[in-house]
């Protein structure tokens, strides 16, 4: 025991020396105070790497910086859920700094230099700076690089450093401070609170288990890395605008990986974009190779060409790419780190180090980019100019369909900066079909979209809208697919020949609501709001939360002045909701103006074909009461998604319950102060993607949820959760799961050891889209159109039998099951004709399978209608 006790003190003062030796080893720059400027050390009271900054704190020392030094502007470009600022700094020398909206202008002038004469171009490239950016903190967890900010931006203020002050000549940089600051922030002072006084360096202490649902995400749970391309997040949505407004030549962005890794560095792995030019990969490996000279100086241990490829366009480090710039990726061991954590190979991390490093490569890009100014603005010139391109395409045409899809499609290509064009007359050519794949003479009506490549962005036009990029190796780090019209499910067409046809630009959407009068004028019989309207759920939320009584129509009706709505479009009967008669006309048109929908008026409830709007067939629907579980096992992601989706777009309260206080659940009780849930409280529960649910549900809590099942409750299941209610667990034999079957080829089994993880990664799909069919009649689907792209990721499917209420379903046909990604032709075999989202009635009761995400980061939206379903129209059925 003494021994024990002795060894324990011995490796605590190991790692106080190890701390303490590191301020040494690796000093940032104190250049004294320069007016009313200190260093970052001397205006929080500890050094760098002491402790984790909170944001405020570092808000206000940018703001000290910018307010006192003339070669730094601060800029609000957005504000986060939280309602914390989000900033950027622009950091040049004085000079610049003193025509910075000429230079900014110049910027975008260069971006359109194609329609311009070589020599205009070239008189701009003259004396023009390369205009540099980075993106810190946009995984909140990965906190260190905010606190490095703070020592570049002090240091580029400061510096007395001849060539760092010649670097500021030729370059100006813009730093996002912290993309997630919410995230940072449920981080920091989680962090913050149990940091031990003797060092919490042992792997197994409390500092490296920050509770769930940790602070990588922003307040919804999101992943903001891969937002940039959507813009479903304030965040997002800001620092995109930001960019559109600099178009920069180089950016970084800023991350750490787990703590046990040295630093990731470019270049990357496959696959690639191959859409991007080919000096790419050479100005990549020349910034890494700028980073590498640095550590080598300092005997820091880094790696490049592994692990990280750039692929999907959404992240920090591609979509720049996308835009012409040279994206790039760091990643610095520390996620878990703490303030220090002993690593597998006995190694003493810090946050110091982590500081330190990317301090380190920040500055090795000013220098990188300013001794290469006038090749890496050419770079981004040639990358700009449609001639230059790749792809094929000479245009994409997406089809109007009125649906409110369609405008949000048109607002993430205005965000990002895409020029785009709208038909004005029907015109016939020749086009490929996305859904179909096939080339046609087909005739466009008058308001489709037109999104030509011959512009700036082509870069970004062709690798968004294609449904069919190449990939050199499916073997990635995140999803193979992203196409536009296939995630919102609009028709969509890739023309290779010019398009002549009539349009007129199109710079903003239009959206509008009203009251739309059906028969005349009179006293209202009942308010209808086709239930196919992007905000229909969030409408129907607020007509309960104002106590109105609504029906959901069985099945589509025609009126008598032609006039069609689909199944489950809703009804307000004025006779049904009497004592809202004063204020109901009122209602529905503030309503209609608020959501942006259209309410129909009616003054009978006699249709022409169809249920009439009073019949017994057209189902009460009723506020549910919902609860979801959350904490471990159920994963963040896609709990966050449920959870935007309905208390943020939907507005319907959302009860996140965690698992270890929900009665009927078999996870150990400890006891609560405020008591514990009660399932039997709740008409829906949903249940996130989660592994192991054996373990939240054992023998006890699956017969309690049997027994509120055959009472009437509603039970929504997404991924791993929905497997878990079938044969293979055990829960529910009649439900059987189709998985391919396992490799046992002669090849596989002699393949080597370093084959294996390529061959056996290319038996996954990787997030690809597969063509699915929809039984709109069924209420799961209402609103919804029969066909739809349903994103996949791994290969199991439902075995469609008598009792399970296929709604969702998988092409029958396996040569044209996949839309676009990649799936291996077995897998394909497998799921076709299979279920992915489906309905099992169960006593009174049903189970909702959703084996696919339907609304996957929240872009991928074409089947998000059947969760809101789930909820809040299959209860009532």
């Amino acid at each position: 025991m003494r021994s024990l006790l002795l060894i324990q003190l011995f490796l605590i003062s190991i790692v106080a020396f190890a701390q303490q030796d590191v301020f040494q080893r690796l000093p940032l720059p104190d250049n004294g105070r320069v007016g009313e400027i200190v260093s970052p050390a001397a205006f929080l009271g500890y050094e760098l790497g002491e402790r984790f900054t909170e944001y405020a704190r570092s808000v206000e020392y940018f703001h000290l910086l910018a307010a006192n030094s003339p070669r730094i502007s601060i800029e609000k470009y957005g504000e986060s859920y939280e309602k914390r600022p989000l900033l950027m700094l622009t950091i040049s020398d004085e000079t610049n700094m003193a025509r910075i909206d000429q230079i900014r202008l110049n910027q975008l002038a260069l971006v359109n230099a194609a329609k311009e004469a070589r020599p205009q171009v070239q008189s701009l490239v003259d004396g023009h700076p390369v205009i540099n950016s980075y993106s810190y903190n946009i995984h909140g967890n990965e906190a260190s690089s905010t606190e490095a900010a703070m020592q570049v931006a002090y240091e580029l203020a400061t510096t007395k450093d001849a060539a760092l002050l010649a670097a500021l000549k030729e370059t100006v940089n813009l730093l996002f401070i912290c993309i997630n600051p919410d995230g940072r922030d449920r981080y920091v002072y989680w962090a913050n609170s149990v940091a031990r006084n003797t060092g919490g360096q042992e792997p197994r202490d409390l500092e490296h288990y920050a509770p769930w649902p940790n602070g990588r995400t922003n307040h919804y749970w999101f992943d903001l890395n891969r937002d940039w391309v959507w813009g479903v997040h304030p965040e997002s949505r800001g620092h995109t605008t930001a960019y559109q407004k600099w178009m920069p030549q180089v950016h970084t962005d800023y991350h750490e990986q787990g703590y046990d890794a040295n630093y990731f560095t470019v270049p990357g792995t496959t696959p690639r974009n191959l859409l991007l030019p080919d000096a790419y990969e050479t100005w990549a490996d020349t910034f890494g190779r700028a980073n590498i000279t640095e550590f080598n100086k300092k005997g820091l241990s880094y790696f490049t060409r592994d692990r990280f490829d750039f692929y999907y366009p959404s992240y920090g480090s591609s979509y720049p790419s996308v835009m012409g710039a040279i994206g790039m990726l760091t990643e610095q061991g520390g996620i878990g780190a703490h303030r220090a954590v002993e690593t597998e190979d006995g190694y003493v991390l810090t946050l110091r180090q982590r500081v330190y490093d990317h301090y380190t490569t920040s500055l090795a890009q000013v220098k990188a980019s300013a001794r290469n100014r006038k090749e890496l603005i050419n770079y981004s010139v040639d990358a700009w100019n449609p001639l230059n391109s790749k792809a094929s395409a000479t245009a994409y045409l997406i089809e109007n369909d009125g649906s409110d899809y369609f405008n949000d499609v048109l607002k993430m290509l205005l965000l990002n900066g895409v020029e785009v064009e709208r038909t004005t007359e029907t015109f016939s050519a020749s086009a490929t079909s996305f859904r179909t794949r096939v080339s046609a003479q087909k005739q466009y009506a008058s308001g489709s979209l037109i999104v030509a490549t011959e512009q700036p962005r082509h870069l970004f036009v062709n690798s968004i809208l294609s449904n069919d990029l190449q990939i050199e190796d499916s073997v990635m780090y995140d999803m193979s697919t992203w196409s536009a019209p296939l995630a919102y499910n609009l028709e969509a067409y890739a023309f290779n020949r010019p398009v002549m046809v009539d349009t007129e630009p199109v710079t903003e959407v239009e959206e509008s609501g009203m009251v739309v009068p059906v028969g005349g004028n009179g006293k209202a019989y009942a308010y209808v709001i086709d239930w196919s309207q992007r905000n229909a759920p969030r409408a129907l939320a607020k007509l309960w939360k104002a106590g109105y009584r609504v029906r959901s129509a069985n099945e589509g009706f025609v009126a008598d002045d032609g006039s069609e709505f689909g199944a489950g479009s809703l009804i307000v009967l004025a006779g049904r909701n009497l004592e809202r008669e004063r204020s109901i006309e009122t209602d529905m048109r503030q309503l209609a103006a608020a959501e942006k929908v259209n309410i129909h008026r009616f003054l009978t409830g006699r249709m022409k074909d169809g249920n009439d709007l009073a019949s017994t067939r057209n189902f009460p629907v009723k506020p549910p009461r919902v609860a979801m579980l959350v904490e471990p096992p159920f994963n963040v992601y896609t709990s966050g998604q449920v959870y935007f989706l309905f208390d943020w777009e939907t507005e319907l309260p959302v009860e996140r319950i965690r698992a270890s206080t929900l009665s009927q659940t078999d996870i150990p009780k400890f006891g609560s102060r405020y008591g514990m849930a009660d399932l039997n409280d709740y008409d829906v529960l949903i249940l996130p993607d989660a592994r192991n649910l054996e373990k939240v549900f054992g023998q006890s809590g699956q017969a309690e949820l049997k027994r509120w099942l055959t009472n009437g409750g509603t039970l929504v299941s997404i991924g791993s959760s929905a497997e878990f209610f079938t044969k293979r667990s055990g829960f529910l034999k009649q439900q059987e799961i189709v998985s391919p079957d396992r490799d046992t080829s002669q090849e596989s089994k002699l393949l080597s050891y370093s084959e294996r993880t390529d061959y056996f990664g290319k038996q996954r799909i990787p997030g690809s889209a597969l063509k699915a069919t929809i039984d709109v009649s069924h209420p799961l689907a209402f609103g919804m159109k029969p066909e739809v792209y349903t994103l996949k990721f791994g290969s199991n499917s439902l075995k469609p039998d008598l009792g399970l209420q296929t709604v969702g379903r998988y092409a029958t046909d396996a040569s044209q099951l996949l839309a676009s990604g990649y799936a291996s032709p077995k897998n394909l075999a497998s799921l076709a004709g299979n279920t992915w989202a489906g309905v099992r009635p169960y006593g009174s009761g049903r189970i909702v399978y959703f084996l696919d995400n339907p609304h996957y980061r929240m872009f991928w939206r074409g089947p998000s209608r059947m969760m809101q379903n789930a909820v809040m129209i299959v209860p009532g059925m």
